[in-house]
């Protein structure tokens, strides 16, 4: 019985261990974005992150009818990729961008964390 109960705990703490780094540490996604730079900030009260909006040439529609900015939210880990978009904001960038499936206080309120800057105008 104690051999069933030890095999049990080891197989759904493994279990657990696969899942957070599936959800929380596997990048699900990737690719690149351009736009404007509309705002870069810092901001966070326990853990402080950098976040900003990137809005993207054209319109989309969420329901006919309506028309809406095509609005790009998201975070930076690195301080020197921080420091280059608050320095410039209001360009036209081209960000390359990883996606994860979710998000962890301390890399950011977004599922798209900024890794680099391809392009800059």
């Amino acid at each position: 019985m104690k051999k069933f109960l030890t095999i049990t705990v080891l197989v759904i703490v493994l279990a657990l261990g696969i899942f957070t780094w599936w959800r929380y540490f596997r990048a699900f996604g990737g690719g690149t974005k351009a736009g404007e730079l509309n705002y870069m900030v810092y901001k966070g009260y326990v853990f402080k992150t950098y976040e900003g909006e990137l809005i993207q040439q054209g319109f989309k529609g969420g329901t006919p009818g309506n028309i809406q900015s095509n609005e790009f939210l998201f975070s930076v880990q690195k301080e020197s990729v921080a420091e280059q978009l608050m320095k410039n904001t209001g360009k036209t960038f081209i960000l390359h961008y990883e996606e994860y499936l979710g998000t962890l206080p301390w890399r950011g309120n977004t599922k798209f964390i900024v890794d680099s800057i391809w392009s800059m105008k």
